[in-house]
Parts: structure tokens; C-alpha cells; sequence
């Protein structure tokens, strides 16, 4: 006996401002709260040999103030209206986002535009902020256990540089880099045309798509990006090495796979298998390895 899943129906309407900004809205009024995020289609995949870490180092740069909002302030107007928000960098995209109760929705579009618009891409914060991301990579990667085993990994997986380096990137490229070089990051790739705006939650759409049009209609849009070739080589060949870690208290294996691409139709089975056999305490390699279990 078999059954059909039933998936909820979402409700979600598309369109794109003049300045080539993308927008999604899908309307929710089961809670008072509306969620904002910005995807911009940048991430360390679009950075060149040289060049790495520009990605990661924009989601630290974006919180340091624009025209109308001071360093840091981002933060205070989110947390005083009673919200939440985050950012985070991936090979692909770069996303910042916000939830609020629904009354706030105004705030959170003009913050994100402000900074989209004006960011203060100056020497100052560039140094200050370069600095935290040195911090930062010391803590979660040079001094902690087999995290700079996995970057090794995802090196000797790859072989286009695109796809081998990792998103925290190179400290010496960041020393090297030029405000020059970081402000002409900002305009390629921090345009309304390289982005999407995502609102979900407790809003009315007429009254979503008149605020959208205020606060973002007039950035100007920038000439598109140029395409990154993120093309492997076909290859059958195991590679193996041994990596070295003074901090490791135990021996570990390290085992990666090319997969296919993220749309491609095995991905889901793919994903399947490797939550049966590695998420959480009830899978077949915890229980096995783990727990002892014979079966």
C-alpha cells in the first residue's frame, strides 16, 4: 500500500526592478514576523588565484556602516526592533538576512539597501576587518583539530582552483590586497543586478512592492560579472595523503567524492545516502563505528 506526500503550497511571486534586481516574495500571515534576505551571486568561486578570501572578507565589510547608517548600527537597529539577522559566505553566494515582527519590514529594506548602495568600502575598515578575519581563521581553522585537514581535502578533490580553495581564503592575498582591489570587488559584484531580495512572512504584496521600489529602484546596476568556469577534469585516479595535525588527539579518515552539480537529478539520492550514513547518532556509520554494532 502506497501513498502520495502532499506538499504544502507555497505561494511566491517573481519579478525584477529596471536595475536588474531580482525579487522573490512569498506571503505567510501564520506569525507576525517577516524574514528579509539579500543573496548576492558572488562567493570564493568568483575570487582569482591571488585573490582569495575577497568573498568572506564583503560578509565582515558589510556590517561596517554606509551613508546613512553608522559602523555597527546594522546590528542595533535589528536588535532594538525586537529582530534577529546573520550573514554567511559559500563557494556559490554571499547572503545577509533579517527577521522582524511584520511592522518593522520598512527598516530592514532600507538598511539593506543602504549598505547595497554606499557602503563605506574605506582603508580603515579594510584593515580593522582583515585583521577579524585573521582572528577568526586562527580560531576555527590554525588552531583547531583536523579543520585544516578538511581544507586539504577539498584541495586534493578539485583541481581547478575555483573549486580547491577554501571560502576563509589566504592571508597572504588578503595582506596584499588593495583598497583599490576591494572597492572594484564591491562594485562588480555588490550590484542590484548581481542579487536577489527575498521577502517571506506577514506582509501585504502591494504594500511590499511600493517599499522595494523606494528603497531600491534607483541603485544603479553595473556590467554583469564575468562567467566563472568551475569545470573539473574527468578523472578515475584515488589521490592519498597523510596530513599532519599537532593538534589532533586521534587519528582520523578523511574520504571525499566528486558530486554532481547541485540541480543535477542524483544529487537527492546522493544526499539521502549520506544522511543514513553519517547524521547523527542513529546512523549506520555512528552505530557501526561508534557503538560497535556487529549487524
Amino acid at each position: 500500500m502506497s501513498s502520495t506526500l502532499a506538499l504544502p503550497r507555497i505561494p511566491i511571486e517573481q519579478f525584477t526592478l529596471a536595475n536588474g534586481l531580482r525579487v522573490v516574495l512569498s506571503e505567510d500571515h501564520s506569525a507576525p514576523v517577516v524574514s528579509v534576505a539579500v543573496y548576492y551571486d558572488v562567493g570564493s568561486r568568483n575570487e582569482r588565484v591571488g585573490r582569495t578570501g575577497f568573498a568572506h572578507l564583503f560578509e565582515h565589510m558589510m556590517f561596517q556602516g554606509s551613508e546613512n547608517v553608522p559602523k555597527a548600527a546594522h546590528f542595533q537597529y535589528i536588535f532594538n526592533a525586537g529582530g534577529t539577522m546573520n550573514g554567511t559566505t559559500s563557494s556559490e553566494r554571499t547572503n545577509y538576512f533579517e527577521t522582524l515582527p511584520a511592522n518593522q519590514l520598512p527598516l530592514a529594506l532600507w538598511l539593506e539597501s543602504d549598505r547595497m548602495r554606499s557602503l563605506k568600502v574605506t582603508q580603515e575598515n579594510l584593515d580593522n576587518q582583515r585583521d577579524a578575519v585573521k582572528e577568526e581563521k586562527r580560531l576555527n581553522y590554525d588552531n583547531r583539530p583536523y579543520s585544516n585537514a578538511f581544507l586539504r581535502l577539498n584541495e586534493m578533490v578539485y583541481q581547478n582552483p575555483a573549486n580547491a580553495h577554501s571560502t576563509i581564503g589566504s592571508m597572504e592575498d588578503l595582506d596584499a590586497a588593495t583598497i583599490d582591489d576591494i572597492r572594484e570587488f564591491f562594485r562588480i559584484y555588490y550590484a542590484p543586478n548581481n542579487a536577489v531580495l527575498t521577502l517571506v512572512g506577514d506582509f501585504d504584496p502591494e504594500e511590499a512592492r511600493v517599499l522595494i521600489e523606494k528603497y531600491f529602484a534607483t541603485i544603479p546596476r553595473q556590467p554583469a560579472p564575468s562567467s566563472v568556469d568551475v569545470g573539473e577534469p574527468v578523472e578515475v585516479a584515488a589521490r592519498r595523503e597523510l596530513y599532519r595535525d599537532r593538534f589532533a588527539q586521534l587519528p582520523a579518515l578523511m574520504i571525499g567524492w566528486k558530486a554532481p552539480a547541485r540541480r543535477h537529478e542524483d544529487i537527492y539520492a546522493l544526499s539521502l545516502a549520506s544522511d543514513l550514513l553519517v547524521e547523527g547518532d542513529s546512523s549506520r556509520l555512528y552505530q557501526k563505528l561508534v557503538k560497535g554494532d556487529e549487524s
